[in-house]
């Protein structure tokens, strides 16, 4: 049988690039663990993206580059900041007021799966094969192990919370999937992830404003400060910028295998930063997210499964 080239797989370059991606997303749940002890929801989230919002849009005119003038993309670029902002880092934040951080990173690790699901009826290049649905349960196998069984004992209580998370995951897989237009209307990695998170800004500062009225909130701690700064300038501005990278080369499915590997990137810091011990858990782990990833990847598999 004659095997086709595959114009969504992804090239060593792509891959170093989502590892990285992963690093810089883990430590979402790190800092907003920290923030969430003294600060309410949408005073975080509104920090969050004017911190990544002021840090792009410095980028974008030091590189040479515009804010769109057009109103057709900048409506676009509200709908994906609802989407893939303002929701999901809501729904993240507020579940993890309920639930702990490794739990949330399990629930978040549902978005391949979502992904994968609403690309098969949202597009024609990402359908669903056997070798996907093998990779996204294979990897979702992998981070629950690496994570370890005991972070489940939580999942019967605070259930709204959890799905609260899984509400983010799903509306994570719908903003990759609409993310995918902006480069056909002319906007770069760095256009597309400053318009949105100043969309978002926009959006979530007067909410803030208006529902926690920060004003009357005792001033945060030197740690709760420096987490805001962190989740705003690496975990969602450097994030986002390798994100819409990613995505306009490589497609949605492929894009969210970061959530899969956020968990290795934080056994692999622990163990070469905290010298923590690697257990056996964690290497079975990364063995089935390996083969996961493999398997979405496809290139290693037989033509019949791809």
């Amino acid at each position: 049988m004659k095997q086709t080239h595959n114009p969504l797989a992804m090239s060593p370059t792509l891959w170093a690039m989502l590892i990285l991606l992963s690093f810089v997303w883990g430590g979402t749940f790190f800092f907003q663990e920290i923030a969430v002890r003294e600060l309410p929801v949408f005073t975080i989230v509104a920090v969050r993206v004017v911190v990544a919002a002021a840090f792009l849009s410095v980028i974008l005119i030091l590189s040479g580059q515009r804010f769109p003038k057009n109103w057709e993309i900048w409506r676009a670029l509200v709908l994906l900041a609802i989407i893939n902002n303002v929701i999901p880092f809501y729904l993240i934040v507020w579940g993890q007021k309920e639930i702990a951080s490794g739990l949330a990173a399990i629930l978040n690790a549902a978005t391949p799966i979502c992904t994968v699901l609403v690309a098969h009826f949202l597009t024609t290049d990402e359908k669903i094969t056997y070798a996907k649905l093998i990779g996204v349960f294979a990897g979702l196998i992998g981070v629950m192990i690496l994570i370890g069984i005991d972070v489940m004992e939580g999942l019967g209580s605070a259930v709204t919370a959890q799905f609260a998370v899984l509400g983010a995951a799903f509306a994570y897989s719908f903003g990759a999937i609409y993310g995918r237009k902006f480069r056909s209307m002319g906007l770069t990695a760095t256009g597309t992830a400053a318009g949105q998170l100043l969309a978002s800004s926009i959006i979530l500062v007067p909410i803030a404003l208006l529902v926690d009225t920060p004003w009357s909130l005792e001033t945060p701690s030197v740690n709760a400060i420096a987490a805001l700064i962190c989740l705003g300038s690496v975990s969602t501005a450097l994030a986002y910028w390798l994100y819409f990278r990613i995505l306009e080369r490589a497609g949605a499915t492929n894009l969210v295998l970061a959530t899969f590997l956020i968990p290795v990137s934080a056994v692999l810091l622990g163990l070469f930063i905290l010298n923590e011990v690697l257990l056996m858990r964690h290497i079975f782990g990364m063995i089935f997210i390996g083969a996961g990833l493999v398997a979405i990847d496809g290139r290693l598999l037989p033509a019949r499964l791809r």
